[in-house]
């Protein structure tokens, strides 16, 4: 049997799937990397082996983003979580407003991390809609002297995702795209900061890429820890400390891998394809299958729906799983089901998973 035979059909929603030639590529460069006797993630960060590494993910990203040339590009850690208070602290002094668009959890705990420093305000909201939707762009209100507007571009819980961003004028937008960077083409001339934890996307837990335009440094708060200012990294090109390297690396061949799939707009256009497989049954079940997200609001990377009979939903859930389908159940705080269909997500996986959905209707309804 094959290795691909062997791979399970994976909707985790993060750490999630990772591109299979990626992965057997890690394989054999596992503990001779490079010929030089040692696995990456043995060699020193300091090493030209390694550095070829850290500087050749940077450029790639760059090129398949679009990435202008006044802006960083930083490796850090501690995922998007740190960056709910990173940016805060560097941006949002007491006195000082910021304004939240709160589409679900994440935002709401960015938010959260931001009232320890300044006064934060919620510049709109979908929460009395249960987030089943994006807010619309004419009901976000903000300052024109706020420090900065946040919002999560797409919603991993809820299955919702923005397809049009606020225009915000001289206010630096700032979005956390973690759960659907790189899965669409994206002016990043628009945002001040971007960021994102690399699980999902852009390869295995623990390396959080930040974008972040250069004259938004020159701007930060200076009097906070070494290791919390976004300068030091940026001074040190993510070298102040011993960076994730094997992430690092990974993340690296994951750009390659988008590069060798047409780029962004052909992950695009796959991504569109992948997700209409299932929308199409949900959208055709006649109410067997329940999506949460508003049609106009829905997201290409996490596919949300609920079968309304809960036994049966149960029954759905232990079937699939027996049937080679791992991650389908919902966020714990929510509950259902949830497809998570990621850019390493093949086409045939989401096919299989619409075939079963197919089925499974068929014989319970």
């Amino acid at each position: 049997m094959s290795v691909t035979n062997k791979r399970a059909y994976n909707f985790n929603a993060g750490p999630s799937a990772l591109p299979l030639e990626v992965l057997e590529k890690a394989q054999r460069e596992l503990v001779d990397f490079n010929s030089s006797g040692m696995s990456i993630m043995e060699m020193s960060h300091r090493s030209k082996d390694y550095d070829a590494v850290h500087n050749d993910a940077i450029a790639r990203l760059k090129k398949l983003y679009s990435i202008p040339e006044n802006y960083e590009v930083l490796f850090l850690q501690g995922g998007a979580s740190l960056q709910f208070t990173m940016i805060p602290m560097n941006f949002l002094s007491e006195g000082k407003k910021a304004s939240y668009i709160l589409t679900g959890s994440w935002s709401e705990k960015a938010l959260k991390e931001a009232k320890l420093f300044g006064e934060p305000i919620e510049a709109a909201s979908s929460k009395e809609n249960k987030y089943r939707n994006i807010p619309a762009l004419s009901d976000i209100t903000f300052n024109n002297d706020d420090a900065y507007v946040h919002l999560t571009s797409n919603n991993t819980i809820y299955g919702t995702a923005w397809n049009n961003f606020p225009d915000t004028g001289d206010v630096p937008l700032i979005a956390d795209m973690s759960s659907d960077i790189l899965s669409k083409p994206v002016d990043v001339s628009k945002f001040g900061i971007i960021y994102a934890g690399a699980q999902k996307n852009l390869g295995p837990s623990g390396v959080t890429v930040v974008i972040i335009r250069k004259d938004l440094l020159e701007k930060a708060n200076t009097n906070i820890p070494t290791m919390l200012k976004y300068t030091t990294h940026a001074d040190s090109n993510s070298l102040y400390n011993t960076p994730p390297t094997f992430g690092i690396y990974m993340l690296g061949e994951v750009l390659k891998w988008v590069e060798d799939q047409g780029g962004v707009e052909a992950i695009e256009k796959r991504n569109v394809e992948k997700a209409s497989l299932i929308y199409n049954v949900i959208d055709q079940s006649n109410g067997f299958y329940v999506g949460h997200a508003t049609p106009d609001s829905r997201s290409l990377m996490n596919i949300t729906f609920r079968i309304s009979n809960e036994d049966l939903e149960k029954q759905f859930l232990a079937e699939a799983k027996e049937a080679g389908f791992v991650g389908l159940n919902g966020h714990r705080s929510v509950g259902g089901c949830r497809a998570s269909t990621y850019n390493a997500v093949p086409v045939e996986t989401c096919q299989a998973l619409a075939n079963f959905m197919i089925e499974f209707q068929k014989k319970h309804q």
